[in-house]
């Protein structure tokens, strides 16, 4: 049977379900609404239509308000309750507006009065029906949306971190591994790699997040006032010490600290802050009370740390006790499959900042941004991003106001050609390792690929195909990178299963496309599709 009451023709009918102490008043709903091509259910009483409701979904429900057992207005609260999309109507010939818009509070689709006008109930449930299906619709599209937001931000993105690079997801692991604990942190970075925003993560995933996080840049505080400045003081100790002063390290009690720059805190300074992180006790300048610190040090530099020791800038006692845990940012050009997914980031931020939500990236945009050393890193791709949108005069951006890309151009990858996996570019789909094994090379169509997947997981079958394939390391002997081949081989077979359909090639592997083009550029796979 067909629905018609909308005017189309639908396979399967849509399912109304009538709720009535009258058995006149159930008959003649149930006959109407079968001759509009619904399936009916009926149900005498309030408490046999909930049980109705918990077995099965209704695309509409009608019901008397006036029952003896249960009334329309908790009839309406139950069907929100266990079926939240379902519409319900409310007829009854008892012609109160107050009992109307109390059943439309709690959720009623509408309210209509007997003797009915079934012209005018077919328009309410047509209405109700139509919206139901439009509710499903959205509950499927934000849960696309959530899922597809996940998979973007599955270890592309971790606590305001952005990068999905191998690199990152180290950093991402040990974010997770030590935010919890009070183990002082060493970030080390260039300029513009995003050592705050790390920063900000480990602070933000601990226990100590409802607390204050205090950020001090030690390069930035005159030298001779750092010491008051970070420590604090009492009033009188030096001259314009005209009150107390609680100092960075006070503000930070049951948070966390982060000393930007600690390589340029001044040598004789080092030993306070020293002693303070071994006994947990400090002084404000001018005064002999001790202090109790109960904060999270967290220190980061864009020096080499051993460098500034031997140049006598840093303590190494003090380098040890601040470096309990070493956080590398590699630059941008080493993970420069994350910048297509960055300038994403960064091009809906000033979108919406500016008012440009049209704004969008052509082609040439990646490519420029893809062959482009950044030497200023994540800080240097973002103003570059905030300047093409202030200055886009159309909503396509080809280019970015950057120098001439050719005088910087990025370095391939160190793993690129490290390993030729699966599919990686040979004509007969042979499996290669870059180094010299005794074994004979052995093509994929040797290998009995349904005995691999049989009663294990596909991937780890196939990781374990290529360890045991392996050639044990030995001393001296260069190592290779093997994720770094998987992947390169990974991507090529997925572009040419596609015929180079570089979005399809993305669907196939999860990948958000920014983030496959940069892993094409990295392994230089342009001319390989």
């Amino acid at each position: 049977m067909n629905n018609t009451l909308n005017g189309e023709s639908r396979e399967v009918p849509s399912k109304a379900l009538i709720v009535d102490d009258e058995s006149f008043t159930l008959e003649l709903f149930e006959y109407e609404l079968k001759s509009q091509g619904f399936e009916v259910t009926t149900a005498s009483s309030g408490t046999q239509g909930i049980e109705a409701l918990k077995k099965q979904d209704y695309d509409v429900i009608l019901t008397d308000l006036n029952m003896p057992d249960i009334t329309g207005i908790e009839m309406v609260k139950n069907t929100k309750s266990i079926r939240p999309h379902t519409e319900i109507i409310v007829v009854t010939g008892d012609d109160s507006s107050e009992k109307a818009v109390e059943a439309i509070r709690e959720g009623a689709f509408d309210y209509i009065l007997k003797p009915v006008d079934f012209d005018k109930l077919f328009t309410s449930v047509r209405n109700a029906v139509e919206s139901k299906r439009q509710a499903h619709i959205n509950e499927r599209q934000a849960a696309e949306i959530k899922r597809l937001r996940d998979r973007l931000s599955s270890r592309t993105s971790f606590e305001g971190v952005i990068g999905g690079a191998r690199s990152m997801q180290n950093i991402y692991e040990i974010i997770e591994n030590v935010a919890e604990s009070d183990a002082n942190i060493l970030i080390l970075g260039e300029s513009g790699t995003g050592k705050e925003v790390v920063a900000n993560a480990i602070h933000y995933k601990s226990q100590r997040s409802n607390q204050p996080f205090i950020k001090v840049n030690c390069s930035a505080l005159p030298k001779d006032l750092i010491e008051s400045q970070l420590f604090g003081h009492v009033k009188g100790s030096f001259t314009g010490a005209n009150a107390d002063k609680v100092g960075f390290i006070g503000q930070a009690n049951g948070g966390s600290l982060l000393l930007d720059e600690i390589g340029e805190m001044p040598i004789d300074l080092q030993p306070k802050l020293l002693r303070l992180l071994q006994e947990k006790v400090y002084y404000r300048v001018g005064s002999d009370k001790p202090q109790t610190a109960d904060f999270r040090l967290i220190c980061a530099t864009n020096r080499d740390p051993f460098d500034a020791i031997k140049e006598g800038n840093l303590r190494e006692d003090l380098y040890y006790r601040v470096n309990t845990i070493e956080i590398t940012i590699p630059p941008l050009r080493d993970r420069i499959e994350d910048v297509p997914m960055l300038a994403e980031h960064f091009l809906r931020m000033y979108g919406d900042k500016y008012n440009k939500p049209d704004a969008a990236f052509a082609r040439s945009a990646y490519d420029q941004m893809l062959n482009y050393g950044w030497r200023g890193n994540v800080r240097e791709l973002q103003h570059s991003i905030e300047r093409a949108v202030l200055l886009s005069k159309s909503g396509s951006i080809e280019r970015l106001d950057i120098s001439d890309a050719a005088s910087f151009a990025v370095s391939a990858g160190a793993g690129s050609n490290a390993v030729a996996a699966i599919g990686s570019g040979s004509q007969n789909g042979q499996f290669e390792t870059a180094q010299t094994s005794a074994q004979p090379l052995r093509t994929i169509e040797n290998f009995d690929i349904p005995t691999i997947m049989e009663g294990e997981d596909m991937f780890s079958s196939i990781g374990k195909l290529i360890v045991d394939r392996l050639p044990e390391p030995t001393d001296g002997a260069d190592t290779k990178d093997v994720f770094d081949g998987i992947e390169s081989g990974v991507v090529l077979a997925a572009l040419k299963r596609t015929n180079g359909n570089k979005q399809a090639a993305a669907n196939l592997l999860g990948l958000y496309r920014p983030r496959l083009y940069g892993m094409i550029k990295r392994h230089k796979l342009e001319n390989q599709i």
